[in-house]
């Protein structure tokens, strides 16, 4: 019989080694977790959407948030559209959060996919027991590889290895070892890959879903950053506009007051003057209190310190849309056929009354008779001999497992509330089919609608505008009175914040429209709408079809 005199014994020495070489540090299970994690995240999105990998949920280093708390940034730069959708995407809390529901999709995923591969384990341990004194020493170590296969058999490989000492004696370790592989197989219910890998299958789908969550979220989010951004820039126009007429209220109240001293205007048209000059104050300072506080609701949206005022490029005004001459062409009918066709939340909804029916198919199976098959086979070595595995040793065993079903009820509750979810899940997605048609309809009529507003507020304005010169004209030559000037230049303010709002309205219900046919783009270089898919639905394009 072999005697081990070393300090440590083998197979304890052996079960350290397998420690250390298991031991890693957080932060590689981490990097770990992330890479794969990001490759299926990064390949999801190149199949659905052509999008350009680099997905991660790691805040940016030198963020504008961080440069600001450092005081590394400039005061004074102007930010554009694409530079907020840039800043939005970096320090918005929602679109951390969805980045994180997306990550742990991924996740959720990688841990189905290990079930179905080789998994290793190793285990050991040691032991001294005596009375007064030590009397027994023993360890015992030992690997093993676990697989599921789809079919549903689980393969079971274990090679071990133990020492035993007798402390008292003085002898050596004994040391002995054994190997065993097991198999068990469904044969009735639980059998199949359709039911074993049911699983997986969600995972991948839903991955996919949460792929298309994420992205029809980033246009939403895009187009209601594009919101407030032009909101606040109407803002700020809405005070330009009503400080130019402030100016203007004090030259004229200054002049009817010389001229009343002159005795060529009565006091009552001066004090006119004077009670619109103090009316354009109190709507001045309740305009720059309003735009204060969307600038620090903006903040809010953005992520950033709500103290910074971040200025906004009032050349964003130049990229509003003026007119889309494919509104007027588009077909209502067309048009919703093909958002449901497109649709990223409709899809998913579809997809998700498939789930339900694998869940039907699932419920049915576990109503099933149990019976399994079970195999196993082990060699075991005698104690001092520890590679001696010959047949001396070997054992074998094959059995069944059967599970009557006499007891279904948490079965047959499960199966009836399946058909239910199912049934459900069929009401959603034609409630859901109804209501993109009905808002694409909408969309349609109110970016048509916005657009002839349009229109219609740039020709108030020229006539706003004409209005105001002919009064001054006529009051300089007595044909008009103090009243006449100070009704229209309130006309002409009011004429200019109506043109921004119609353009900013339009340029929103267009994006809106657009959105709702899911033709929106969002990448490094802002907004786009697909035009060239969008002209296919114009009725022109569909008799060309037809003929």
């Amino acid at each position: 019989m072999p005697r081990f005199s070393s300090t440590v014994p083998p197979t304890l020495a052996l079960c350290l080694c397998l420690a250390g070489a298991g031991c890693r540090s957080p932060e590689e299970y981490r990097r770990d977790a992330d890479e794969e994690v990001y490759a299926l995240i990064d390949a999801r999105r190149a199949a659905l959407f052509d999008e350009a990998s680099g997905f991660t949920i790691d805040p940016p280093r030198d963020s504008l948030r961080q440069r600001i708390l450092r005081g590394e940034w400039d005061s004074e730069h102007r930010y554009s559209l694409i530079e907020i959708l840039a800043i939005a995407a970096e320090n918005n809390r929602e679109v951390r959060s969805r980045q994180e529901q997306l990550y742990r999709a991924a996740l959720d995923l990688s841990l189905e996919r290990w079930r179905f591969g080789w998994r290793p384990g190793g285990d050991g341990g040691a032991s001294l027991s005596g009375g007064k004194e030590a009397e027994n020493a023993s360890a015992d170590g030992g690997l093993s590889m676990t697989r599921l296969l789809g079919s549903g058999a689980t393969i079971v490989g274990d090679i071990g290895a133990s020492l035993l000492r007798v402390v008292s004696t003085g002898d050596g370790w004994d040391l002995a070892s054994d190997l065993s592989l097991s198999i068990t197989q469904p044969l009735l219910a639980g059998a199949g890959a359709r039911i074993v890998k049911e699983s997986l299958t969600q995972a991948e789908r839903n991955l996919v879903y949460e792929v298309r969550s994420y992205e029809r979220f980033r246009r939403t989010f895009a187009v209601d950053i594009a919101a407030q951004v032009y909101d606040l820039l109407q803002a700020e126009d809405e005070v330009k506009n009503e400080e130019r007429n402030y100016e203007n209220l004090v030259e004229l109240r200054e002049r009817n007051e010389a001229m009343a001293e002159a005795g060529r205007l009565s006091d009552i048209q001066a004090d006119q003057a004077l009670q619109d000059e103090l009316r354009s104050e109190a709507t001045l300072l309740r305009l720059r209190t309003s735009l204060e506080r969307r600038r620090d609701q903006f903040n809010l949206l953005l992520g950033l310190p709500i103290d910074v005022e971040l200025l906004l490029d009032p050349a964003e005004f130049s990229s509003l849309a003026d007119d889309d001459p494919l509104l007027l062409e588009l077909d209502p009918d067309r048009a919703a056929e093909f958002a449901l066709g497109r649709r990223l939340d409709h899809l998913t909804l579809l997809d998700s009354v498939a789930d339900r029916e694998r869940t039907v198919l699932i419920a049915e199976d576990a109503l099933r008779a149990g019976l399994s098959l079970n195999a196993s086979v082990t060699e075991a070595s005698a104690e001092g001999r520890p590679l001696d595995l010959t047949s001396d040793g070997l054992a074998w065993s094959l059995g069944l497992d059967f599970t009557a079903p006499l007891d279904r009820k948490a079965e047959r509750n499960a199966y009836r509330s399946s058909l239910i979810s199912l049934a459900a899940a069929q009401r959603s997605a034609e409630e859901d089919a109804d209501r993109i048609e009905a808002d694409v309809r909408d969309a349609l009529r109110q970016a048509m609608n916005a657009s002839e507003d349009l229109v219609i507020q740039r020709g108030a304005l020229e006539l706003s505008e004409r209005r105001v010169e002919s009064a001054k004209l006529n009051l300089d030559a007595g044909r008009a009175s103090t009243r006449d000037v100070l009704e229209a230049q309130e006309a002409l303010v009011n004429a200019r914040n109506a043109v921004t709002a119609a353009r900013i309205t339009f340029t929103l219900a267009r994006l809106g429209l657009y959105l709702q046919l899911e033709l929106l783009r969002v990448d490094e270089d802002g907004i786009h709408v697909l035009e060239d898919e969008a002209g296919q639905l114009t009725r022109k394009s569909h008799d060309e079809t037809q003929t």
